[in-house]
């Protein structure tokens, strides 16, 4: 398997996050502010995607605690399938369940003496680690 990007698509910062080279492991990489235009944040993402050396792009989908798609994990789908089409055939972009990952990044966070405001600036590319780990667990 070869490097993954993890995003966390948030209405204000958007958390990356990037696989090791042997798709192992999910670590934070940086945490993009929105732009105010779809267009240029999916640029961002793929330039980051590809300075990586990413071979595909997993987008956390916000389901509802029973597993079901609400208003947000619509919104999220079809701000996949604008990305899908600016990252290009050879830049996949694929889902996955993102329960929880916020929840567990802060914990986490908290965990290594990061707390309050101080997690804003680093929450979402911990999320996008978190579920971007689990992506990877569960391709494995």
């Amino acid at each position: 398997m070869a490097r993954v990007l993890g995003v966390d698509l948030g209405a204000v910062r958007i958390g990356l996050a990037c696989s090791d080279p042997t798709g192992t492991l999910a670590s934070p990489l940086t945490v993009l502010t929105r732009s105010g235009d779809v267009g240029v944040d999916h640029r961002e993402i793929v330039d980051a995607a590809r300075e990586a050396g990413a071979e595909r792009i997993v987008v956390g989908l916000p389901r509802s605690l029973d597993g079901s798609e609400g208003p947000s994990a619509r919104a999220t789908q079809g701000e996949v399938e604008a990305l899908a089409e600016c990252a290009g055939p050879d830049l996949p972009v694929s889902v996955h369940d993102e329960r929880f990952t916020t929840v567990g990044a802060q914990r986490r966070l908290a965990d290594a003496g990061v707390k309050g405001r101080s997690q804003r600036g680093v929450v979402d590319a911990a999320a996008a680690a978190v579920m971007l780990q689990s992506w990877l667990e569960s391709s494995s």
